[in-house]
């Protein structure tokens, strides 16, 4: 059975690389993706699985079999705004792109529910498909939790992956801090806008913007342990839209990110000391928005011993085991594994041409269509053994 689980993956790629590619064209971003969300559908339909969509958030849930064990897996389908840089044929038009590979994610998810049909009298219980929304956002686990995807049946464990661009397809990775919380902030800054050639009439928050950015960077180098792992990251820089003119506002964007709690809550305390402090400082006003707070991603280690298994047992002579899975991105499945048992993995999607390789949100990424059937199987194995265990 576990060889032909992956034989039935296998089959489908020509099918799997349609789906992916039809998905690459029409990426959507956060939590309103209706043109996703109708061709997942559509193929759930055509596989006769049963689902609910929530589309106000963008939420899919489907079902396959019978039982009081109940396994959840997780697909995120969302993309980025970035223009494409690819030059593939199938490249998006539309101003985002999948530049993180949700699309392979969702494309797994899908070749996986296929697989679980065939096998649907076989299973000893029920598994949960979440086609989640708003993974970038940090904004659509939560979302398919208040949606009910844990509940009726109630989710007993859950597990979920991610490709990764610059890691050699056939690889998977795993470990039990797996990646790190996030808080995301936006910081906007209020001064007094006026002619370029005034300064001492205006109040500039542009200034106030830079000693904020300064003040930030020093929580890291001052005061944070050096053992500890942190980074705190100003993404965006936004004020003004003339050479002339002394804009009105600034506004800063940033996240921070670390495995340790302790760490974080004091960072995140500092960070609303000191931003309205130097703000103060500066004649500016502020206001600090959270835009994102999740934990880090914790990993059953008892799971992901027995997700490697069921992994090995696909007798698949090109994967390669790695146990040190510990990054500093964040993802919100950790929503759902600090609620439930789970597990989450990387599975390895370099393309063979090394020199082409990018990093996740690169407009020029690429992925390996290889890493589709081995996912694909992959989702389906780990579910089925868990629920036969």
């Amino acid at each position: 059975m576990a060889h032909k689980i992956l034989e039935e993956a296998q089959e489908m790629n020509d099918l799997l690389i349609k789906w992916r590619r039809d998905l690459h064209q029409i990426p959507e971003t956060d939590l309103e993706l209706p043109k996703t969300v109708e061709y997942i559908s559509k193929r759930l339909d055509e596989m006769n699985v049963e689902y609910k969509v929530f589309p106000e958030v963008s939420v899919i849930i489907a079902q396959i079999g019978k039982g009081d064990k109940c396994f959840l897996l997780r697909s995120d389908m969302d993309a980025l705004p970035v223009e494409e840089e690819t030059g593939l044929e199938f490249a998006s038009k539309n101003g985002c792109m999948h530049g993180c590979g949700h699309d392979l994610h969702a494309t797994i998810l899908l070749g996986a529910a296929k697989i679980l049909k065939a096998h649907e009298e076989e299973l000893p219980g029920v598994v949960k498909l979440l086609f989640q929304p708003g993974e970038e956002t940090f904004r659509g686990a939560k979302a398919a939790v208040e949606a009910g995807v844990l509940e009726n049946p109630h989710v007993d464990a859950a597990f979920a992956a991610h490709v990764f661009a610059a890691i050699p397809y056939g690889t998977i990775g795993y470990g039990v801090e797996a990646m790190a919380s996030v808080y995301g902030f936006k910081i906007t800054l209020t001064g007094r806008g006026g002619h370029g050639s005034a300064p001492e009439g205006c109040i500039d928050p542009i200034n106030a913007g830079v000693e904020v950015y300064h003040a930030l960077q020093a929580l890291i180098a001052r005061e944070c342990p050096p053992s500890a792992e942190a980074a705190l990251t100003i993404g965006q820089f936004t004020a003004g839209n003339a050479a002339n003119v002394i804009p009105e506002r600034c506004v800063l964007q940033g996240t921070l990110r670390t495995f340790n709690e302790e760490v974080r809550t004091i960072l995140i305390r500092r960070i609303n000391e000191i931003v309205p402090a130097v703000a103060a400082a500066y004649r500016t006003t502020c206001e600090i928005e959270e835009l994102s707070n999740v934990p880090s991603v914790t990993c059953n280690e008892e799971l992901n011993a027995e997700y490697i298994k069921s992994i090995e047992s696909l007798e698949n002579p090109g994967t390669t085991i790695n146990g040190g899975f510990h990054v500093m991105g964040s993802e919100d499945f950790a929503v759902i594994s600090a609620k439930i048992p789970a597990s989450y993995f990387v599975v390895g999607a370099g393309v063979e041409d090394q020199s082409k390789w990018k990093g996740q949100h690169n407009p020029k990424i690429l992925f390996n269509e290889k890493a589709l059937p081995l996912g694909a199987a992959m989702y389906a194995k780990i579910a089925m053994d868990w629920l036969a265990k």
